[in-house]
């Protein structure tokens, strides 16, 4: 998803949000945390409602990715060529995130491949993320899909790439 905050006309968050947040987007090679693998992260951190660090980063899986994703998301092999692997972004990472919500849209997978990832290189990443869906149910019942394309309409988000993080 990118929506750039930093250019957004209000300058801090609305009350209410956590003080110290990552929220975070990432595209993988599948659907099964357990299996598939992180090709694209991107995160903006916010402190005290201040998006004080934007970043956007291909990650080498490893493995190939099916056609099918890359005709979702556009991301080709050729463009994870000399990317890092997630082990060698894995203790910035978990830096980072250590102390802060995590925040994602339909978080149980983000969380889960992030978590799955960390486990594989030897780390243990625990959050309790708080899920943009169930926000999005719980502050407007009155509409009846809570999808990322729908919020995106809703609140006339201008995104380029829907389907990149």
């Amino acid at each position: 998803m990118q929506l750039d905050l930093l250019t957004q006309s209000a300058e801090r968050l609305s009350d209410g949000f956590p003080s110290s947040m990552v929220i975070l987007d990432c595209e993988t090679t599948g659907g099964k945390s357990t299996y598939h693998r992180i090709i694209e992260l991107g995160y903006l951190v916010i402190e005290d409602g201040q998006c004080t660090h934007r970043q956007q980063q291909f990650i080498n899986p490893g493995t190939v990715i099916p056609p099918g994703i890359q005709r979702l998301t556009g991301i080709r092999p050729e463009m994870l060529r000399g990317a890092p692997e997630f082990r060698d972004i894995a203790d910035e990472l978990l830096a980072l995130l250590r102390g802060r919500v995590l925040v994602a849209h339909n978080a149980r997978f983000d969380y889960g491949f992030l978590k799955n990832e960390f486990r594989r290189c030897g780390l243990d990443y625990k959050s309790r993320p708080l899920c943009s869906v169930k926000l999005s149910r719980r502050l407007y019942p009155q509409y009846r899909r809570h999808s990322l394309d729908q919020i995106i309409r809703r609140f006339r988000f201008s995104i380029d790439q829907r389907h990149r993080a």
